[in-house]
């Protein structure tokens, strides 16, 4: 199998986090050459480092060429300038944008896209501040959602608000470079970490998860007690998490009780009745669970159609069957004499895992290399948005299916939502069983729909028509439901080879797991994520049910995977399946974790916190601040600033022990200031801090203002407009995307029809009166 971005050529400047973007697109197959000064990179010593290997260092250096460059030379910048001409991409982040103007990267080589991905932007009033994972986690909204009531916000794990900003980073990449392929003219993509975590995380303005339905519209303050929305049970040797979301779920669960007379009465059939009973509920689940091994429960759920999951810790995760058998861990050679348990990316394409070589590379000497060029055909006049003239049929639901969709969309692909009124969409649903929610109009916005039941012969006749004019087909039902309709991959390829489709589940197609019902909270308990973010030394303590997460990485993964198949495709003419699952986004976002771990037990639970890291009390109610000392050299600027007595504190050890002498001095300098003096004096020292902010903040937050990070984004069917994400990156040639309404459910069907299908009025009365096609009720 060819990767898909065989062709595809780019050059990292990246040291550190955003380093990432290149290498996922190495996983999809591009030839990327890394920039490294002689004296070594910066993020060689980054957490965690374990036998003196910095693993993620290491693990973003996974196919990937290393070229040793000093940049502050002439001489070296000008053989940088010369590979540049030679290639598609050029990704920056902050510090190599500092040495090299992207603006005058651009005008030297104006076909070229140069990618700057930065902490905050190029634009806007904190574009020079440092941030790392954690702080981002702060800024970014997460923080705020984590933890219990009445106790310290908890950091989320590492690696996630870093992944999250490096795949919107990637994405935006190849929707600049299609542009650019399609025009002749380069792009300056200016990505903002800080809003691909708002934006890309898990945004208070976006799609959310079906548990919602059961939360308050007030925000609170404090962060919110998430425990009950997937709870989590200690059993006989563990714990495990149940999901009861749909009606039958809560049905089996209460027939598994033994029937309960107090919870025979209907309203619980609803999610908020549950969550309202959860004191009552809770304990006899725990009850029933108690004396029960793990592997046990999760087996009876199953049989009963009860999504129950094993919660893992991270020890566990790396040594699962299902993770080893799917390819998505193994063992790698991170050093010459080091071996690691490293995620093999989070995607297969026509059946083989699309990952690059194992991190072990040999330096450039001289002028690198390349493949050739793909031959393209140009259109310098055209001034459509990037993805114009391709069609995607959209079969995605809830978050993950939304998002992917609307990536596409927003960038000005045909997208169809394809959808069925006996089965609706969950984000359709909203407390007051309104067809259309916020949630929906988040995501669906800038699409259009059909209503096709594909259960019928003639609506599967149907879709694959639609199908033989299409370019991708997006969906993440259960593996190998589409199959079960004669609409699986094959099937589709075989009347449209060109085709591209892409389908998403939680633990992918293969695997002793493949079958398992798939939610985001039970994909976080597998792979380790929920025992990393959850308050050491308790287990009462699970703190991640606030959060949707991986769904929204997820769908973005999904996009970015289609668009390289779609490029790949142009190459070769053949379109390709793609599977992604969404246990693989979670272990790749937590590589050096789970590296870590593997190599040394119990590394993972405390990896990737760096020299010094805090969560600190600010003056004021519940304000927070998150601060990092990455090394050495921040720790003596932040003591420099905040002085007290840091005796004792000379070593990273003991500077990263939470109630040592470090800790202690920072936590009573901050104590006295608001979260704004904190962060800019700390800032103005050079040390990585960020204020915690709550969801409600963030469209008045004078960064994201200055950015045009939010628009208004009206409905007819709801009552008040919303405020709307214009995504993690500016391009420099085309604006922010339309926000045109989410459809209601077959509004589009007749057009459709008639458009694409080439049927007449007759046959579409027939259709509709047949109930294969349908179009809306109200």
């Amino acid at each position: 199998m060819t990767r898909p971005l065989a062709a595809l050529r780019v050059i990292d400047l990246c040291d550190g986090p955003a380093g990432l973007c290149a290498t996922l697109l190495a996983d999809l197959g591009a030839a990327v050459v890394r920039v490294e000064p002689p004296a070594g990179a910066r993020s060689r010593s980054e957490e965690p480092v374990l036998h003196g290997v910095g693993l993620p260092y290491v693990l973003r250096g996974r196919g990937v060429t290393p070229w040793s460059l000093d940049l502050a030379e002439e001489g070296d910048r000008e053989r940088l300038l010369a590979a540049a001409a030679e290639v598609d991409i050029v990704v920056l982040d902050g510090p190599a944008a500092a040495l090299l103007d992207p603006d005058e990267l651009r005008r030297r080589l104006p076909g070229l896209v140069v990618v700057a991905l930065t902490p905050y932007g190029l634009t806007g009033p904190h574009r020079d501040r440092v941030v790392t994972d954690a702080v981002l986690t702060a800024v970014g909204g997460v923080l705020s959602r984590s933890g219990l009531p009445g106790e310290p916000p908890l950091l989320p794990p590492p690696g996630l608000a870093d992944g999250t900003a490096a795949v919107q980073a990637a994405w935006a990449a190849l929707v600049a470079h299609v542009h650019a392929s399609r025009t002749g003219r380069g792009e300056l993509v200016d990505v903002s970490a800080h809003e691909a975590v708002v934006h890309g995380f898990d945004p208070g303005f976006g799609t959310q998860g079906s548990a919602a339905a059961g939360r308050s519209e007030d925000f609170p303050r404090d962060r919110p007690d998430a425990r009950a929305f997937y709870p989590v049970f200690r059993c006989a040797d563990g714990h495990v998490r149940i999901c009861l979301l749909a009606t039958r779920q809560w049905r089996a669960m209460f027939a598994w009780l033994g029937s309960p007379e107090e919870f025979a009465d209907p309203r619980y059939d609803t999610i908020p009745a549950r969550f309202a009973a959860a004191d009552r509920l809770h304990p006899l689940i725990a009850e029933l669970f108690a004396g029960r091994k793990r592997a046990e429960l999760v087996d009876e759920g199953a049989e009963r159609g009860i999504p129950v999951g094993g919660v893992l810790a991270p020890s566990e995760a790396i040594e699962e069957a299902h993770f080893r058998i799917t390819g998505a861990l193994r063992p790698v050679a991170v050093a010459p004499d080091l071996e690691a348990v490293v995620p093999q990316g989070f995607a297969t394409v026509d059946g083989v895992r699309a990952a690059a070589e194992d991190p072990v590379a040999t330096i450039v000497d001289g002028h690198p290399s390349f493949p050739e060029r793909a031959p393209v055909t140009r259109d310098p006049s055209s001034s459509e948005r990037p993805l114009a003239g391709l069609r995607v049929l959209d079969l995605g639901v809830i978050v993950a299916g939304a998002e992917a969709g609307r990536l596409w969309a927003d960038q000005g692909a045909e997208v169809i939502k394809v959808e069925n009124a006996g089965f609706p969409d969950g984000l359709r649903q909203s407390r007051r069983g309104a067809g259309m929610s916020a949630s929906f109009a988040w995501g669906q916005r800038n699409k259009r729909s059909i209503g096709l039941d594909l259960r019928t012969a003639r609506g599967r006749e149907l879709l694959r028509a639609l199908a033989a004019d299409a370019d991708v087909l997006l969906a993440n039902f259960r593996p190998g439901t589409l199959a079960k309709l004669g609409l699986g991959a094959e099937d589709l390829r075989a009347v449209a080879p060109r085709l591209v489709v892409c389908d998403s589940s939680a633990f992918g197609a293969s695997g002793p797991w493949s079958g398992r019902m798939g939610y985001g909270p039970l994909v976080r308990a597998a792979t380790g994520l929920s025992s990393l973010w959850a308050v050491p030394g308790r287990d009462d303590a699970f703190c991640d049910g606030a959060t949707v997460f991986p769904d929204h990485v997820a769908g973005a993964v999904s996009a970015l995977c289609s668009l390289a198949a779609v490029i790949g495709r142009d190459r070769t003419g053949r379109g390709a399946a793609i599977e992604i699952s969404q246990a693989d986004v979670a272990l790749t976002l937590l590589g050096p974790v789970l590296a870590a771990e593997s190599v040394e037990r119990g590394a993972g639970a405390t990896a990737g916190r760096a020299d010094l890291t805090g969560v600190f009390a600010c003056a004021g109610d519940d304000e927070w601040v998150v601060v990092q000392a990455r090394d050495g050299r921040d720790w003596d600027r932040l003591r420099t600033l905040v002085g007290g007595d840091a005796s004792g504190a000379s070593t990273p050890a003991q500077r990263r022990d939470p109630d040592g002498p470090a800790h202690r001095a920072v936590a009573s300098w901050v104590a006295t200031r608001s979260p704004a003096e904190a962060v800019r004096d700390l800032q103005a020292a050079g040390v990585p801090a960020g204020a915690m902010v709550r969801l409600p903040e963030e469209p008045d937050d004078e960064h994201l203002v200055a950015r045009g990070a939010f628009s208004t984004m009206e409905h007819p069917d709801l009552p008040v407009a919303l405020p709307a994400n214009t995504g993690p990156a500016r391009f420099s040639s085309f604006p922010v995307p339309a926000l045109a309404p989410a459809p209601r459910q077959g509004e589009h069907t007749r057009e459709i029809a008639r458009e694409l299908l080439g049927l007449s009025d007759a046959e579409i009365e027939e259709l509709l009166e047949a109930g294969v096609l349908q179009e809306p009720t109200q």
